[in-house]
Formats: structure tokens, C-alpha cells, sequence
């Protein structure tokens, strides 16, 4: 099942069907440049670009689907990642520190804790620590179910503008969950 916010559906071919594991972790990355909906998933769509995202947002806030939640994108440069976590593209500026608008961040915050909600996380935890992917505590419970696509690639992303939000994204998911 996926988020009933979506406004925009274009399927990409670069998935893997079916993901392996279930969904516990969330991946937030920028687009390093504005872009809506519709023309990232002309990107997306794109065989040889070998690349997708479960969902998109675009600076007026409007989400898209690009991967069904059941399948793995090809998002964050690591198959393990992939396919535990559901992966999000947020427009942002092509520049550091990347930010994005307040309505792409508001839509952001929504679908996090809607996805949340479908898939049975019912605590959004960040700890900002590379090492502890995939750890559970002593109730089997993921220590931190938030990853950065620059732990596992050479790369900026998500940005300077939503790393530093990431506690922030959390606390307002967890408010909604």
C-alpha cells in the first residue's frame, strides 16, 4: 500500500521487485536542484540513469510516487538501505546548504509519519550516527530508523539544510504518530 498524499504517480523501471526486508527506516534526500514532480519522474523513467526514489516532493509540496512501497529503489547507493528503508527525494536549491521550501518540508513531514503509520514505526528515532544502521535495542526496536544517502556515497545529500533538521523531522512525525 502506498501514501494516500500522492498527487502525481509515474512508475519507474530502475526498482528491484520485490524489496527484501520490511519497512523500518526512512531515507530523506535533496534533488540538489528545483525540480516538480513530473519532470523527476521523467528522470526516474529514464533506464539508463539507474536511479529512483519511493517518493518525490517539489516546492509547492506536492508528492509523488516513483516506486511502489513494496519495491526497492535505487536511491541511496546501497541495496541493504534500500531495502529496508522507504526513500524520499525532496526539491531543493542546487547549492549547499540545499533547502528546500517550507511547503516541501511541511508535505515532508506529513508523508514521513504517514508511512510511518502504514508500516507499523511507531517512533521516528535519530541519533545522527552512521554506525548504528540497522542496531535494535533490547525490545527488537531499530535504535535510529532514519538514514542519510551520504553514509553510504561520496555525496552532499541530504544537504546541509535537512541533516541539521533531522532531530527536528522526527520530534514533528513523532507529535503526528
Amino acid at each position: 500500500m502506498n501514501s494516500p498524499l500522492v498527487s502525481h504517480t509515474e512508475i519507474s523501471p530502475n526498482r528491484t521487485t520485490p524489496r527484501n526486508h520490511k519497512i523500518d527506516t526512512i531515507t530523506i534526500h535533496c534533488t540538489a536542484g528545483h525540480i516538480n514532480v513530473r519532470a523527476l519522474g521523467k528522470l526516474f523513467s529514464a533506464k539508463g540513469r539507474m536511479a529512483s526514489s519511493n517518493y518525490g516532493i517539489d516546492d509547492l509540496g506536492h508528492i509523488a510516487l516513483y516506486v511502489d512501497e513494496a519495491d526497492r529503489s535505487w536511491c541511496s547507493s546501497n541495496a541493504a538501505n534500500d531495502n529496508r528503508a522507504v526513500t524520499i527525494e525532496v526539491s531543493s536549491d542546487d547549492t549547499a546548504p540545499y533547502a528546500v521550501t517550507a511547503a516541501a518540508f511541511s508535505s515532508l513531514i506529513y508523508l514521513v509519519a504517514d508511512i510511518c503509520k502504514r508500516n507499523g514505526i511507531t517512533k521516528l528515532r535519530w541519533h545522527n550516527e552512521k554506525a548504528l544502521v540497522g542496531q535494535e535495542d533490547s525490545d527488537g526496536e531499530l535504535i535510529q530508523n532514519m538514514t542519510l544517502h551520504k553514509w553510504f556515497k561520496n555525496k552532499a545529500c541530504p544537504g546541509q539544510y535537512l541533516e541539521e533538521r533531522m532531530f527536528e523531522i522526527a520530534a514533528k512525525v513523532n507529535a503526528l504518530l
